[in-house]
């Protein structure tokens, strides 16, 4: 049987490009889950010194400043985290999240722990006037206004945790771009807090232990989540 007549390829008009391993759609959910289960196991491991400390640590309100002191290494983890996953390869054959994890941490840590210290201190006073609001004397509307000005907190710690782990600025920058970016991008704050309640849910209704080990896609979805506030802060306050 004769084979058809070899043709010249045209240069005005290639075909399609050859498709390459690690290209495809289901390589590419591959890279993702890989990296997801590489951060999120980094993740615990450099926050295990605060979560031992917090499981040996009894339900009283008396341990909330211990509480805080247990979450320090939470921080730089968190931020590392997000440096991971933003900075992910979508090639199954060229992944490297350990590396990309451990440089946002040696990147990132003081930087975000000048962020870090300060909410938790802030949020540990209101958490302890809170439960013992019994003891302050005050009206009942002054818990409302505690619990509305440590949810505005927590939104506000969203926001910076993000820059500063995806930026370079001063301290006072990030904590400046952070509530500048409060309601800027109202629907990027509405979907940190939707995070946040998501994640107190699970606390609360089954274990503490879940959201610690969903912490990987929760932080990926906060990245998806603050994508407006990214690339306003790139294009507008970096050179």
């Amino acid at each position: 049987m004769p084979y058809p007549p070899a043709t010249l390829a045209d240069p005005d008009h290639p075909g399609p490009p050859a498709r390459t391993f690690g290209d495809g759609p289901l390589s590419r959910a591959a890279a993702l889950v890989h990296t997801l289960l590489t951060v999120e196991a980094l993740l615990l491991f450099a926050s295990s010194p605060g979560i031992v400390g917090l499981f040996l640590l009894g339900a009283d309100a008396s341990n909330l400043p211990l509480v805080a002191l247990c979450l320090l290494p939470v921080g730089p983890a968190l931020s590392a985290a997000l440096y991971a996953l933003e900075h992910r390869g979508r090639d199954l054959a060229d992944l490297h999240p350990a590396r990309t994890f451990w440089r946002g941490w040696r990147l990132n840590a003081v930087a975000v722990l000048e962020i870090w210290v300060p909410l938790s201190v802030w949020l540990t006073v209101v958490a302890f006037t809170l439960t013992h609001f019994a003891l302050t004397g005050l009206p009942g509307w002054w818990a409302l206004l505690l619990a509305g000005i440590g949810a505005g907190s927590l939104l506000w710690g969203a926001h910076a945790l993000v820059l500063a782990s995806l930026f370079t600025f001063r301290a006072r920058d990030t904590a400046r771009l952070a509530a500048y970016f409060l309601l800027r991008h109202g629907r990027a704050t509405l979907a940190a807090g939707s995070l946040l309640a998501l994640a107190a849910g699970l606390t609360v209704l089954l274990t503490e232990a879940l959201p610690a080990l969903l912490a990987a896609p929760l932080l990926l979805s906060l990245l998806h989540s603050s994508r407006p506030v990214i690339t306003e802060t790139a294009k507008d306050f970096t050179a």
